[in-house]
């Protein structure tokens, strides 16, 4: 009779990669989880444990209510295992919008935390994230990466490759005390300058670079800036002679620069 994997003692062969893997079709991710580098059961929640490769890097992961996927958040740097329990909890709550499928990245707004301003826990799929397919492609399969965020940074409606850039390069997730980085894709032309878009659309931007290229346009017939939030809406701004923002049902002008900034930046914070 074989064994139940889950009583089998785990041994590595030094000469392997030093996390466990498992023959696809039978990963039991308590064993998996365990065999983690200084892994540990997570305090205050069922089925979770903590592990540490290395002293900067520290991850958590929870088993899903049926107990075949796996909730995943990393910190890199600071550590808190406090806002780790929480993202983890609240991912769990909220597993079914976090990891239904069709999305490559999406949020379930209401999320809270002591000391912290992310109003949301934010997920990736596999094909984003990417995580364990170096030790243990099976594990990468199944499971889903959770960070707290910020419900203006996520659209749901993400691309495979703009899920991609928001999580490994726009949104720097691990890192616990970040600022909020709202969504926003833009195009723009500044016949001045002989600046703007490469792309045939409008492209993922951080807001930096809109607030930069707006005030380009003042004096510049021709020129503009098309934005888009979260939510899909397009504003645009042009100058004919002063300042004109556009999109949905209104048009508004006379605007100083300054007021045109703060109706951009408010527009994003939805």
């Amino acid at each position: 009779m074989t064994a139940h994997p889950a009583k089998t003692p785990l041994r590595r062969d030094p000469k392997r990669a030093a996390f466990p893997s498992a023959t696809e079709g039978t990963l039991d991710l308590r064993t998996v989880l365990a065999g983690f580098p200084n892994a540990a059961p997570l305090g205050g929640l069922d089925r979770a444990w903590t592990w540490s490769p290395v002293p900067v890097l520290r991850f958590a992961g929870a088993l899903t209510a049926d107990g075949a996927r796996l909730l995943q958040t990393n910190q890199r740097g600071g550590h808190d295992e406090e806002l780790a329990r929480a993202v983890l909890a609240f991912a769990r709550e909220h597993e079914e919008e976090l990891t239904g499928k069709g999305r490559f990245i999406t949020a379930a707004p209401g999320f809270s935390a002591a000391g912290y301003a992310f109003d949301a826990v934010a997920a990736t799929v596999p094909e984003v994230h990417g995580h364990h397919r170096a030790q243990n492609p099976a594990l990468t399969a199944v499971t889903h990466i959770v960070f707290p965020a910020y419900a203006t940074e996520i659209s749901g409606r993400e691309s495979l490759a703009e899920a991609e850039a928001r999580y490994q390069r726009m949104l720097r997730p691990a890192e616990i005390g970040r600022e909020p980085v709202p969504f926003l894709k833009m195009s723009f032309h500044n016949p001045r300058t002989g600046v703007g878009s490469t792309n045939p659309g409008r492209a993922l931007a951080y807001p930096r670079v809109l607030r930069r290229e707006i005030p380009q346009l003042e004096g510049v017939p021709g020129g503009f800036v098309e934005f888009e939030n979260r939510l899909g809406e397009v504003r645009r701004v042009e100058w004919d002679g002063g300042w004109v923002l556009s999109g949905g049902t209104e048009e508004r002008r006379g605007m100083s620069l300054g007021e045109l900034l703060d109706l951009t930046d408010e527009s994003l914070r939805v």
